[in-house]
């Protein structure tokens, strides 16, 4: 497998190779590959690259499913590779052909993502030219959500983009949102490939920009959606949707289907990453010695203790909306959920 290395964004593109799964392990902890439905379409390329070296099949994929444990779509797309390489062997195919089946089946997920990547673009529009009539969207979005975590154009910022392309995107708030600065490091990169007109600024500058009154609708991706429409996405959304209530202003999430996790309940149920302390006693910076036992620069003093959760939770109450490739779920409940899963899967209502 080979993979654009996005620890190494915005400076250079590089390309990363993964042989086997332990590599690729590795690729998704370090944050090589990242983003909820990518993680995905990782996790399914995984179990077909171990099939097709000949390797454990069953190691790799609780290796790969177990590598973050709070994006639901790793998992997902594991399950669906080895399903696939499952019911080949079942139906008497040998290990090459059984490999097959696992590629064919990633590759599918890869493709759908990218046409789910599409229409949650369409729906997103739309629901914004409703929320927001007359054009002109100021949009604040945190972390990334472009297609370096999709199969296509990504999530959220998907729904920005068409807004860009329609003459209806006014401004691109970024967050850089620490501490790992995804939203610096790879949303603006994203942007300035876009021709976008954006602006950066620190996670802590949010307020006084709502208390301005420059910030129209908040658009952000997930890793996991709760049965009752809890989002788990990357640390700072949650201070987001309380300042977007506080002030009046849309707060819409945008993600896949395969993000809802029927399996988990409530946000109370969802598993949050918690990162190494590094990350925030710590910053990498170019041509400057490294010291720090992450490979950065300390910020703070020896043997200071980090909070550095991946992820933060926001409620149902505090989503305006959850647009997907199925449409738009507005207000969010377990209910609405529910029936727009049933949908996806072809599952007659009523």
């Amino acid at each position: 497998m080979v993979l654009l290395d996005q620890t190494r964004l915005p400076a250079e593109e590089v390309e990363r190779v993964c042989t086997d799964a332990p590599a690729l392990v590795e690729a998704i902890r370090s944050l090589a590959v990242r983003g909820a439905p990518l993680l995905g379409i990782a996790g399914a390329y995984g179990v077909a690259l171990a099939a097709a070296r000949g390797f454990d099949v069953d190691e790799a994929a609780i290796a790969l499913a177990g590598a973050r444990p709070t994006a639901v779509n790793l998992s997902v797309g594991v399950r669906r590779a080895r399903s696939a390489y499952d019911a080949a062997l079942a139906r008497g195919a040998g290990a090459e052909q059984a490999a097959e089946a696992a590629l064919a089946a990633a590759r599918q997920l890869h493709r759908e993502d990218a046409e789910a990547s599409a229409r949650m673009a369409e729906h997103g529009l739309a629901l914004l030219d409703e929320l927001l009539p007359g054009g002109g969207h100021r949009i604040l979005t945190h972390c990334n959500t472009g297609s370096l975590v999709s199969g296509g154009e990504g999530t959220a910022f998907a729904v920005a983009l068409a807004a860009h392309r329609a003459g209806r995107l006014r401004r691109l708030w970024v967050d850089e949102t620490r501490p790992l600065l995804q939203g610096a490091r790879l949303t603006a990169y994203e942007a300035a490939r876009s021709s976008m007109a954006y602006t950066l600024l620190t996670d802590n500058a949010a307020g006084s920009l709502f208390a301005a009154g420059e910030v129209d609708a908040v658009l952000i991706g997930a890793d996991r959606i709760a049965a009752d429409g809890s989002v788990a996405n990357k640390v700072g959304s949650y201070p987001l949707a309380v300042l977007a209530r506080y002030h009046h202003v849309p707060f819409i999430v945008v993600a896949p289907v395969t993000t809802v996790d029927a399996e988990t309940p409530d946000g109370a149920s969802i598993e949050v990453e918690q990162r190494p302390g590094y990350e925030v006693t710590e910053v990498v910076a170019p041509n400057v010695p490294v010291t720090g036992a992450g490979g950065g620069v300390p910020v703070a003093p020896l043997g200071t203790q980090a909070y550095n959760p991946a992820f933060d939770v926001t409620p149902p109450e505090l989503v305006t909306a959850i647009v997907t490739e199925e449409g738009v779920v507005s207000p969010v409940t377990a209910e609405a959920l529910a029936e727009m899963c049933d949908r996806s899967r072809g599952v007659a209502i009523g």
